[in-house]
């Protein structure tokens, strides 16, 4: 898209606000409205941001300009705030790509898949608690009559809310991205939107435009609309699930191969990166469930439904969704992220330890097409089978140590990212939660 061609949309389309947006290391859209017929400095001299007001940039207030250098392949309208629109770009301090910016983290990666020819295309899979504070306090379903023990594709469930749903998924629609399917989850007020593939810088983009979409939608709504990776002890958590491959030039899927001797379609190239993922699964689980709430999901349990549904098993198998890794034949699907989880930095997460698999020639081991949890602990680690981290804390020491990201992703942002997290784990530790004053008040 040219200047020219974006001045014309955006008056064909009545916007009278460009949102120059970037995203803080938490996956948090920050912007700064820019009046439409100032749009060619947004791609020309960028939009400058003080770097020390947002997380995760390691920049002091005494430093250079944090700079959004504006890409109009990104211009987007936002079809729920009439009049505006949105562009995301690449993020530069003194003119140069900032090295911990969490979008140019992801781009590192994506360039070197492109050096071999290839592309990562990804569908990923937003779950979400769309819910109601009341005059007490306290948080329910936004329908309240969602109260079955087994909720999951409810009729009811779905059709009492699909005021929102449906102005979600137009808002997406309107704007070419193709929404394939809605559901009412495993939980109550637990939803899912599901969009088609693209290519992995495409499909964050969209998550973070969803996010935006949705939040807006329900807030008008009186709802709120939740991400949160567990918002209920007893309920099902909110994952996001990655589903990948790599295409060629041509488009040509290299994970798929009909021949393969599992019958799960998948290409050596496939096993090799599987093999990647599993290998560095712990500390890959800091970007993919980077909070402390995420690790109430992670776990090895039941909830009210009978199952949790997040895989806390370090490996893969034939559409095994109690596995890490599920292969839904022909393409591979991580399911340890979470709601939480900046979609830039879990793709580039990923794509490092799929590559490393692939370069070391990792072999993945024999699929194991089991339920893992009806299997005791015992049990499983008779199979050789490790669990992922169990805590924030275990999951940022795995990441810390780990050289593999330290050189993929770089060492300022692993330091940074670690910093921050290991505050969040004291602060959570040293706090004092109801269940412990429940527990111990007179117990002694």
């Amino acid at each position: 898209m040219t200047l020219d061609v974006a001045r014309q949309y955006l008056a064909q389309n009545g916007v009278r606000y460009v949102l120059a947006q970037f995203v803080d290391i938490y996956g948090v859209a920050k912007s700064k409205a820019v009046p439409a017929d100032h749009l060619e400095e947004i791609v020309t001299d960028g939009v400058g941001f003080a770097g020390g007001g947002v997380f995760g940039l390691r920049l002091e207030p005494h430093e250079p300009e944090y700079i959004v250098i504006g890409d109009l392949s990104t211009l987007t309208l936002m079809p729920w705030a009439p009049g505006y629109a949105r562009m995301m770009g690449t993020g530069t301090v003194s003119g140069d790509a900032h090295p911990i910016d969490t979008r140019n983290i992801l781009k590192r990666q994506l360039d070197r898949l492109a050096e071999r020819g290839w592309t990562m295309m990804t569908g990923i899979e937003p779950e979400f608690s769309l819910l109601e504070r009341k005059a007490d306090g306290s948080v329910m379903p936004f329908d309240a009559t969602d109260s079955l023990a087994k909720p999951a594709y409810d009729y009811r469930g779905l059709s009492r809310v699909r005021t929102f749903l449906e102005r979600v998924t137009e808002s997406l629609q309107s704007l070419g991205i193709d929404v394939y399917q809605i559901d009412h989850e495993d939980a109550n007020g637990q939803y899912e939107i599901n969009f088609r593939y693209a290519d992995a810088l495409t499909s964050a983009d969209t998550i973070i435009l969803f996010k935006m979409a949705a939040a807006e939608i329900a807030h008008e709504l009186g709802a709120i609309c939740s991400f949160m990776p567990k918002p209920k002890s007893s309920m099902t958590g909110n994952g996001m699930h990655i589903h990948c491959s790599i295409v060629d030039e041509a488009g040509k899927n290299l994970f798929h191969d009909a021949s393969d001797k599992n019958g799960m379609g998948l290409s050596q190239l496939a096993y090799h990166f599987t093999a990647g993922v599993l290998a560095h699964a712990k500390p890959l689980t800091a970007l993919l469930a980077p909070s402390v709430n995420s690790y109430k999901r992670l776990v090895v349990g039941r909830t009210a439904s009978g199952t949790t549904w997040a895989p806390v098993f370090v490996a893969y198998g034939d559409n095994n969704r109690t596995a890490m890794v599920r292969i839904p034949y022909g393409r591979i699907e991580l399911r340890t992220g979470d709601s939480g989880m900046n979609p830039y930095l879990a793709q580039a997460a990923m794509i490092a330890a799929g590559l490393d698999g692939i370069d070391r020639k990792l072999d993945p081991g024999p699929p194991q097409n089991v339920n893992f949890y009806a299997l005791s602990p015992a049990e499983v680690a008779e199979r050789g089978i490790e669990t992922l981290p169990q805590s924030l804390a275990e999951s940022i020491a795995a990441l810390e140590n780990s050289d593999l990201m330290n050189a993929a992703l770089g060492a300022d942002f692993v330091d940074e990212f670690v910093s921050l997290k290991r505050e969040e784990w004291i602060d959570y530790h040293r706090h004092v939660s109801e269940w412990e004053v429940s527990r111990y008040l007179s117990f002694f």
